[in-house]
């Protein structure tokens, strides 16, 4: 009930950004789990792509902040787990919607048990939105842009 009251607290566009996190979040989960990543790989963009790393308009940024939030916020409110990679989709999917440029990063290392791990994560101009936590242990082996 608390978190409900605090949502009727946010702006119209805050409101509308959370929502937007949620639905993105929901069809990537669902598309994680029952579509080939092949076809999944086709939304996220140039594959082997990568966009720079300063931000064209300064505005750009404030709006890359916003979006990592509400898809933080929303990523641990819904009643599923949201992976990395279901994170950083979303995220992609919602800053192609805003013409903000991203670039989705996949990687590979070893865990303790000489396991392979994987890990998803999303940058856009100097900003990592999603996955920032972990990514420095991880060899990229793709990216969408």
């Amino acid at each position: 009930m608390r978190r409900l009251g605090k949502f009727f607290k946010l702006s119209g566009g805050e409101k509308r950004r959370f929502v937007e996190a949620a639905v993105w979040l929901t069809v990537f989960r669902v598309a994680v789990s029952c579509v080939p990543f092949r076809v999944i790989a086709g939304l996220l963009g140039r594959e082997r792509g990568e966009t720079a790393v300063a931000f064209p308009d300064p505005a750009g940024r404030g709006e890359v902040l916003a979006v990592a939030r509400a898809l933080k916020v929303m990523g641990r409110s819904l009643p599923w787990e949201s992976t990395c990679l279901v994170k950083a989709a979303a995220g992609k999917r919602m800053l192609s919607c805003r013409s903000i440029p991203a670039t989705l990063y996949l990687g590979v290392a070893r865990d303790d048990v000489n396991a392979v791990a994987a890990h998803a994560w999303l940058r856009s101009g100097d900003v990592i939105l999603t996955g920032a936590e972990e990514r420095d242990r991880y060899t990229v082996i793709c990216t969408f842009a």
